[in-house]
């Protein structure tokens, strides 16, 4: 009972967190999460709720990376490995339970990604833009940052993933 109050307060104290940040429009601010080792960023304006992984109900002929659905706050939201679609190749488990990060609903599109790992909240303060490499890039690909710590973050824009024509094919 006590684990689960515990998970209570870090939840409410990150949604607070998460919150406070989206009030800092002046700065970029992201939800940075980890998927196969890969540092991620989710701008925090475009990311929704965060979720314990929930039972999903695979759906038959869809993509490898499709989980299926789940019924998240009495919605139902289609569920993307966010690793496997973006071809990340996954080491050995973590030992964290994973999550799920659903886009805001200003996006208008109930799905959410399954992530490995919380990795906290990032400002541009905290970052450093590291310079293209010229290879070509997906649209929903942003920079690419380096931590104080000289870890790598590469952005995602939710916006332009919920509109690619490669996420939205869910069908295989």
């Amino acid at each position: 009972m006590a684990n689960k109050q515990a998970l209570r307060e870090l939840q409410t104290r990150l949604a607070e967190r998460l919150q406070a940040a989206r009030a800092q429009a002046d700065t970029a601010s992201w939800l940075a999460v980890e998927c196969a080792g890969q540092g991620l960023l989710l701008p925090l304006a475009q990311a929704g709720e965060i979720f314990p992984l929930a039972p999903t109900l695979p759906v038959p002929h869809t993509q490898p990376w499709f989980v299926g659905v789940a019924n998240l706050r009495g919605r139902l939201h289609g569920v993307v490995d966010l690793a496997r679609f973006l071809g990340l190749a996954r080491g050995a488990a973590a030992g964290e339970p994973s999550r799920l990060v659903a886009f805001s609903a200003a996006l208008d599109i109930n799905c959410a990604l399954l992530v490995d790992r919380l990795a906290g909240l990032r400002s541009a303060e905290q970052l450093r833009e590291e310079p293209g490499d010229g290879r070509p890039r997906p649209a929903f690909a942003g920079p690419g940052y380096v931590d104080a710590a000289g870890r790598r973050w590469q952005a995602l824009v939710l916006a332009a993933l919920a509109g690619d024509e490669a996420f939205l094919k869910v069908a295989g």
